[in-house]
């Protein structure tokens, strides 16, 4: 377990994003998604990450409904603030094209960073979670809100911890450039960074890393297969939700038939390569199956080989300054 910058709240090295379990583009049944929730519990995994973003707050309903079979404090929960949810009951059809999770659209999700909508949207994600406290909160997706986000949601989390209503805050994002700032500026003690540290992509290690290596900032990462174009790398992959473009499928392609002449896999080296900074106290991955995390979890402790990482670097796909994983992951 990893201590998140200097606060009391830990997290393990392999966490599940409970995206999937809210619909996320098809739908999942509920014996599914408690499945998966168990099969991640029986791999010891121990850090929950959720939102009400994800099915119209059904992610959260499900997540808790699983984890009530356990002691509250024999876990880490995390959940979002900044999409307050209300009643549409004028809404027709489903999310899939306003939000991309397969769920009626009987809600609507209002944008709201004040200190107000902080407070009332994690009061229902308490409720909808059935939790009497949360570990973790992250202001969800700030990128066109910054002012309201810095000026009164991150107070307004601020005061929170200081009331020892929540363990940790910080913000979570597809981007470095806010996170960073919120690293430097604030006083959170993670962020949650979504695809822009993977074996496709190394732009935090322009900004946020360091950053937060200085300040003693953790960081937690989301969306290490880039949305899955580096969990299976075919044709009609997709690289951050949308399509994969042919230069990225070409250089996932490149890296699996690498990982595999090196006796491994994609999956594994792509996971490796997430967990091996320093400032990274967890890695989540996305599942809606028992069989998805049992395979995350295999791949997770896979030894990916020193040669893999060392040619990798020889041919320019890894920058100088990132770390190494080594042969047997932590």
């Amino acid at each position: 377990m990893t201590r998140l910058g200097a606060g009391p709240v830990e997290v393990g090295p392999l966490g599940f994003g409970a995206a999937a379990l809210g619909n996320l583009f098809t739908e999942v049944g509920d014996e599914q998604a408690h499945d998966a929730v168990t099969t991640a519990w029986q791999q010891g995994v121990r850090y929950f990450d959720t939102a009400p973003h994800y099915g119209l707050g059904l992610s959260e309903r499900r997540l808790g409904a699983a984890l009530r079979e356990h002691p509250r404090s024999a876990y880490t929960l995390s959940t979002k603030v900044g999409r307050r949810l209300e009643p549409a009951p004028d809404g027709t059809g489903d999310d899939l094209a306003d939000g991309g999770f397969a769920v009626p659209a009987d809600q609507r999700r209002v944008w709201d960073f004040s200190a107000d909508g902080v407070r009332r949207t994690l009061e229902a994600s308490l409720t909808r979670l059935g939790v009497d406290h949360i570990d973790i909160v992250y202001l969800h997706d700030p990128d066109d809100h910054a002012d309201e986000a810095f000026r009164q949601g991150y107070p307004a989390l601020e005061r929170l911890r200081a009331e020892g209503v929540v363990g940790a805050i910080g913000a979570g994002m597809n981007q470095t450039g806010m996170l960073t700032r919120f690293v430097r500026d604030t006083d959170v003690d993670v962020v949650l960074c979504a695809g822009r540290y993977t074996l496709l992509d190394h732009s935090a290690l322009a900004d946020l890393l360091p950053a937060a290596q200085e300040r003693g900032t953790s960081v937690v990462i989301g969306g290490a297969f880039n949305s899955g174009l580096l969990a299976d790398p075919r044709p009609g992959a997709t690289y951050n939700y949308a399509h994969a473009p042919a230069e990225l499928l070409d250089r996932a392609l490149h890296l699996r038939s690498l990982a595999e002449r090196h006796g491994t896999t994609l999956r594994a080296a792509a996971l490796a390569f997430c967990a091996a900074h320093p400032v990274v106290a967890s890695v989540l991955v996305g599942a809606r199956s028992a069989a998805e995390v049992r395979d995350c979890a295999q791949q997770f402790t896979t030894p990916v080989p020193a040669a893999f990482w060392q040619e990798l670097r020889a041919e320019g796909l890894l920058p100088p300054e990132a770390p190494l994983p080594t042969e047997q992951p932590s």
